[in-house]
């Protein structure tokens, strides 16, 4: 045979055996374990997340381009539903102009999201998305702005047909964390966290030196728990429903198979910086340790009074409340954490582990996913990942391991990663599922075992790790450094003809989240004026008489002949604003001039 034809015949022999060992493979589908090459492995996992896992484990990117995909949950039926958020903490960044809410579903079984279909509110109706999402009795709840929604599902389709109806409302949205996460026990009691508006509740926030105030006010409307019941409808938030107290933010929260409620805590920041004479520069990076908490009702878990402080292994008293890194005072009297992270790792979602795909171990604990930190600069930042805390009834079972890692890439700081983790939710089929608010990807994680499964395994530093090598400068926390950040907005008043609901969207159509009509840059991110406008909190009534009504008048019509400033307001702000947005930010001017009630 010539050398040009036994050539041609191998290679047609080569393709013929290949397609003959194709059709006699098993009918499970082939899954690789993710590398960072793009390449595929051996057991048919396509690399295309880009983790790094134990061996055994894949990742895959399941949707991408969501929206800032905060909290998630998987139905039965294996759809997956986001809320996702419009807020400051993303540059207030143009969102979806559809609903904040999308609905996630693979019905080719290749692992991929190839249905996304959205609902809820949107920006043209006043939304601004949210945090909380749960599922109960066949029903979608949704933190929407300051409330909780109920969305009905019917059969027959991904996502509900009606509007909605109002399960909570009111809930606090000022200050430095105005996010609601929420989940949803058996008998339909709602754990909500109302987390705090200030760092330290500190007279002025995060301003160094500043004490603490005393009593803490804050705690009566934050910094805590709060229970509801999912069966009834237009409940308003109040002090009464308070489950929990001494929480600064408990993000991330889960049942275990008992229903035992484990929380997490978003320890506080800026212990150097705010008080320099009491704290090593290092400090900032190592202190207080993040916390998984056991939540029981009412127990007091510390803040703003208390911090944990890994290398004595204690609650001690914070500088604000006259700690100087040793004493512990009122302290002892607090609920201490199960396990405790290294500093400002920024644990957000949790998810318990109750599926049978995973290997035993991980069927006792739960994976806990690290947002990422802002406070260890000048020294390397951490977190960015998701870990696994065993546990053993009630405790913690050891020392946790990183599960996933390599969301950030090659830079783990806020403004250089590529995704940030946020939560985590199991699928029917044991699947885990990772949001990243970042870009609105949604990754996948499945165990295929195979050579190499339980391989890699990777255990947490421990929380009084050193701070490491200083690497670069200081940054800044996302929510900024407002002084009266923590300022108590209590009930707030609204004039007559408004609603309190119109208040909170009026404030995101006032710092242009939604409708496009940022005023801030002439009136300043609190409307007390900058040298373009004149302060709107005064009470004055600089351009019209003050009233309700003669604000939306000013903005319908504008001001085309300032008296005092050089630059003249056009109507509606240089914008198409509806008339109900129009109505909305005058509600939220009038409410700035008449506090609360």
């Amino acid at each position: 045979m010539r050398p040009f034809f036994r050539a041609v015949f191998i290679i047609f022999a080569s393709v013929a055996v290949v397609l003959f060992l194709s059709r006699i493979q098993p009918a499970w589908p082939r899954v690789r374990f993710a590398s960072s090459t793009g390449a595929v492995d051996d057991q048919g996992c396509s690399n295309d997340a880009g983790l790094m896992l134990p061996g055994g484990f894949c990742g895959t990117v399941f949707a991408d381009g969501i929206g800032h995909a905060r909290d998630m949950v998987v139905a039965p039926n294996g759809v997956v539903y986001v809320n996702t958020w419009s807020s400051r903490y993303y540059g207030n960044k143009p969102p979806h102009d559809d609903g904040f809410l999308v609905a996630l579903q693979d019905t080719t079984s290749l692992g991929k999201a190839n249905v996304v279909e959205r609902f809820g509110e949107t920006p043209q109706s006043g939304g601004a998305g949210g945090n909380g999402i749960a599922l109960y009795k066949n029903a979608i709840y949704a933190e929407i702005n300051d409330r909780i929604v109920r969305y009905s599902l019917t059969s027959g389709s991904i996502v509900p047909n009606d509007a909605g109806v109002t399960v909570v409302s009111g809930l606090p949205l000022t200050g430095d964390h105005p996010m609601h996460p929420f989940v949803i026990d058996s008998k339909g009691e709602i754990f909500v966290d109302v987390a705090s508006p200030s760092n330290a509740c500190q007279q002025k926030n995060r301003v160094a030196g500043s004490p603490g105030k005393n009593p803490c006010l804050e705690l009566e409307t934050r910094g805590g728990v709060w229970v509801y019941d999912a069966n009834k409808t237009n409940q308003a938030f109040s002090r009464a429903e308070r489950y929990a107290t001494g929480i600064r933010n408990a993000e991330g929260m889960a049942f275990d198979a008992d229903g035992r409620l484990f929380v997490t805590q978003h320890g506080r920041d800026q212990l150097h910086a705010n008080w320099p004479n009491l704290y090593r520069p290092d400090q900032e990076a190592t202190l207080p340790a993040e916390q998984l908490m056991l939540l029981k009702k009412g127990a007091d878990y510390g803040w703003p009074e208390c911090y944990y402080d890994p290398f004595v292994e204690k609650l001690v008293l914070a500088p604000e409340y006259g700690g100087d890194g040793k004493k512990v005072g009122v302290c002892t009297d607090k609920v201490a954490p199960i396990a405790v992270f290294p500093a400002h790792w920024a644990p957000n979602g949790m998810a318990h582990y109750d599926e049978k795909q995973f290997p035993a171990r991980y069927q006792k604990g739960v994976f806990i996913a690290f947002h990422g930190s802002f406070d260890r600069a000048p020294y390397p930042q951490g977190g960015y990942n998701v870990v696994f805390q065993p546990l053993d009834g009630d405790h913690a079972a050891g020392q946790c391991e990183i599960f996933a890692d390599g969301f950030a890439g090659a830079v783990k700081s806020p403004a250089g990663a590529a995704h940030r983790p946020s939560d985590l939710a199991v699928g029917p089929d044991g699947a885990l599922y990772v949001s990243d608010d970042l870009t609105g990807r949604i990754y996948r994680i499945v165990y295929r075992g195979g050579a190499g499964a339980g391989t890699n395994i990777t255990p947490c530093p421990s929380a009084a790790s050193p701070a490491g090598e200083i690497e670069r400068d200081n940054a800044n926390p996302p929510e900024g450094t407002h002084p009266n950040a923590g300022k108590p907005n209590g009930n707030v008043a609204v004039p007559e003809g408004a609603t309190r609901a119109m208040v909170a969207p009026g404030q995101r159509i006032y710092r242009g989240q939604v409708g496009a009509a940022s005023c801030t840059g002439s009136h300043g991110e609190n409307a007390d004026g900058t040298p373009l406008g004149p302060d709107l909190t005064s009470g004055n009534g600089l351009w019209s008489d003050g009233s309700y009504k003669g604000i939306a008048k000013t903005i319908s019509e504008g001001v085309p002949q300032p008296k005092f400033y050089r630059a003249p307001m056009p109507p509606l702000g240089g914008t198409s604003l509806t008339s109900g947005q129009v109505n909305a930010v005058a509600a939220y001017l009038w409410s700035l001039n008449h506090g609360t009630k």
